[in-house]
């Protein structure tokens, strides 16, 4: 078996790669001058220099005190962990720039008719806390399994779709905490389409005459196993009529069960009785689309089922770079270990493309000059 690279072969050796593939170090340094994450040394010679003990602390999940030894046993910087944690602590607009950099340079626009982007936020937080500290939100382009928008924002940051912009076309899946009318009237503003989960409580919706769409009695005529669909519209706060399909089917029995099971736990721990309607609701799977009326019902219930993928991409990274539990105290160190977090899992995107793609040397060059000028 192949010996594991440990942390200080990477911090000595492997550098100048990692380097490549951030674009090089003019430009990591150039971000870290521009943000104000680096301005005089003071034991680290150099921005570059210091995005390896940030990585190391971060990434490889060492505490401050021994990213400190490590530099010091590499003969590379001589710095307490106390500087380290208040130079960190200023590094979180360098590296979210970073990440803005390296997403945009590896953007590849996929081979596909239509273009479907799945919605979904995650809470991050800090080791021993019972709450949110942080929350993630994501935009994945399904045709390449990538994250294409990240934000990050504090605990009271919620699910909106207006965290993202959309081309004319393109088709937007989103889970019920996307369900608000500003958020269905902000994508057909731009010309996109959308498939969203539906609480039943919270689109007023309408039927094609203007009078109120009765939706637990629509739901009710549904046939068994098959999916059906109703035109329905909705009003967007600024009053405008928008009109769309409700597109339904009912779950088994054994599943409407045990999501009301699950309701009812909720409700327990809540100390709060559930509306008869929302335990009648649970039969159901029902979303809201704009989607051309050529994509049958079950067409879209299928390209709903997709959305799973961007909820595995979240598994992953709380799994594997271990997102879900972070050792810090301060808002602002949480902000860089997750960006940094961040950074290195669109990079590990890079490196499987690219050692699918064939480089033999296995990292990118950069683009300076045409192949042929005629």
């Amino acid at each position: 078996m192949e010996q594991r690279v440990d942390e200080r072969e990477w911090i000595q050796f492997q550098w100048p790669y990692l380097m490549a593939w951030l674009g090089g170090e003019e430009l990591v340094n150039a971000l870290a001058y521009r943000s104000g994450a680096f301005s005089r040394r003071r034991g680290i010679q150099s921005p570059a220099q210091m995005l390896q003990l940030l990585l190391t602390w971060a990434v490889a999940e060492r505490s401050l005190r021994e990213t400190a030894a490590l530099a010091s046993e590499a003969e590379m910087a001589e710095v307490s962990n106390v500087a380290l944690m208040k130079r960190f602590a200023r590094a979180g607009e360098w590296i979210g720039a970073l990440l803005g950099e390296v997403m945009k340079v590896y953007a590849v626009e996929p081979r596909v008719a239509v273009r479907v982007r799945l919605l979904d936020a995650s809470s991050i937080q800090r080791r021993g806390s019972r709450g949110t500290d942080a929350r993630l939100h994501m935009r994945l382009d399904l045709a390449t399994n990538r994250f294409d928008a990240i934000e990050l924002t504090d605990a009271k940051g919620g699910e909106t779709v207006e965290r993202f912009t959309f081309t004319a076309g393109e088709i937007v899946i989103a889970d019920r905490g996307y369900a608000r009318r500003a958020d269905l009237a902000a994508v057909v503003r731009q010309g996109a389409n959308f498939i969203i989960r539906l609480p039943w409580s919270n689109v007023p919706l309408e039927q094609p005459d203007g009078t109120p769409f009765d939706l637990l009695g629509a739901l009710r005529e549904l046939p068994e196993a098959e999916a059906g669909e109703f035109a329905v519209a909705f009003r967007s706060p600024n009053g405008e009529r928008i009109g769309c399909r409700l597109v339904a089917i009912r779950k088994s029995e054994p599943a409407a069960a045990a999501e009301r099971r699950r309701l009812a736990r909720e409700k327990s721990k809540r100390g709060t009785s559930a509306d008869a309607r929302t335990f009648e609701a649970a039969g159901y799977v029902f979303v809201l689309t704009n989607v051309p009326s050529t994509l049958s019902a079950q067409t879209v219930l299928d390209l709903y089922r997709l959305r799973w993928q961007i909820e595995m991409k979240f598994k992953t990274l709380k799994s594997v770079l271990h997102l879900g539990n972070i050792p810090v105290r301060s808002t602002e160190l949480l902000q860089v270990y997750v960006l940094a977090k961040l950074l290195v899992a669109v990079l590990i995107d890079q490196f499987i493309e690219t050692a699918e793609s064939f480089s033999p040397w296995g990292y990118p060059l950069p683009a300076s000059e045409l192949v042929a000028t005629d």
